[in-house]
């Protein structure tokens, strides 16, 4: 693929890009049907990219940003993957990042269009789309303990998850138990109708989501049936050592201390815990320390724990979702 930059005009028209590219079936691709992938470019980096034959005309402020995505997604179709909004998403987050980490633009290309961090599970594999679920996704495979901080939609759990469907299918571990503290986002919800699943399953719901993306249905069902993947509670680990699985706490910000000391010593032998939460969503009652802060406090200097910080930058839902996180903590008082 040929990059060639035409020189500045003397009468003020806008600088012109122009990338060359071998192939017309790939190139196709990357443009996406009726040019959707170019137009989703166009609308990020705010440049205009005009298709002639094999070669793709970038202008704007912007074109060499524009230029290393397209290199980016092309490198990435030419090793035989596809391209989706969620990729071109990641590709525009993450341009910049060899110069950033001192990592080589070519090591860059090869990391993206290879997948190096992909996580394979049953039904998808799922990618971490920023440098910071890089990172978070990283230290869940190296270390016993995690921590995964941040606002939603930062993808903590779904990686979480993801991770714990891999890493049992593949072998490493026998079971997956996932668990959330039962408590009310600011509604009284009264007594639910039901067995005690009934009960507790709208608080257990988004784990039943993440799950239903990794796994295919009837599986999923049965492994549920048989316990070998378990949604429970946080007060249902009491008394239990957890052993040979993948343990994941979501909403830990709603565990209070004495939860969390309980729930963190359940750690055995062979396991990994992940804990998640959201230190701006606390629904605990008035005066009630949040058991997350407190362990952030406490084991922060602790061999083979590890913290990862996401922030509205990370958020990987409905780009409306950053915008109003960033208003939100705008307008919040300084701590």
């Amino acid at each position: 693929m040929a990059i060639t930059p035409l020189a500045a005009p003397t009468d003020g028209t806008p600088v012109e890009l122009s990338l060359e590219f071998p192939d017309n079936r790939l190139l196709i691709e990357l443009c996406g049907e009726f040019d959707r992938n170019l137009a989703q470019i166009e609308h990020l980096l705010s440049v205009h990219v005009l298709r002639r034959g094999n070669q793709l005309a970038v202008l704007g402020d912007a074109r060499d940003e524009a230029a290393e995505v397209l290199r980016k997604l092309y490198a990435r179709l030419e090793s035989g993957r596809g391209v989706e909004p969620g990729d071109i998403d990641a590709a525009v987050r993450l341009r910049g990042s060899a110069e950033e980490t001192g990592t080589r633009d070519g090591d860059q290309i090869e990391m993206f269009q290879r997948g190096a961090l992909e996580i394979g599970t049953r039904k998808k594999t799922v990618e971490p789309r920023t440098e910071a679920q890089q990172a978070y996704v990283r230290n869940l495979y190296k270390h016993e303990l995690a921590f995964g901080i941040g606002p939603a939609g930062t993808g903590k759990t779904y990686l979480a998850v993801a991770v714990a469907v891999n890493q049992m299918i593949n072998g490493h571990v026998d079971k997956i138990i996932l668990s959330r503290p039962a408590v009310e986002a600011g509604e009284r919800l009264g007594f639910l109708p039901g067995d005690m699943k009934e009960k507790v399953d709208p608080y257990m719901q988004p784990l039943y989501d993440a799950l239903n993306d990794f796994l295919p249905a009837k599986q999923l069902q049965k492994l549920i049936e048989e316990k070998t993947i378990e949604i429970a509670p946080l007060a249902f680990m009491r008394g239990r050592t957890l052993s040979n699985a993948y343990v994941v706490l979501d909403e830990a910000q709603n565990a209070t201390g004495m939860q969390m000391k309980m729930f963190l010593t359940r750690l055995g032998q062979g396991s990994r815990m992940v804990i998640t939460g959201d230190r701006s969503q606390v629904d605990l009652p008035r005066g009630v320390t949040s058991g997350l802060s407190e362990a952030e406090r406490i084991l922060k200097d602790v061999k083979g724990i590890s913290f990862n910080y996401f922030t509205a930058k990370d958020v990987v839902r409905h780009p409306m979702v950053a915008r109003i996180i960033e208003a939100y903590d705008a307008d919040s008082p300084a701590v």
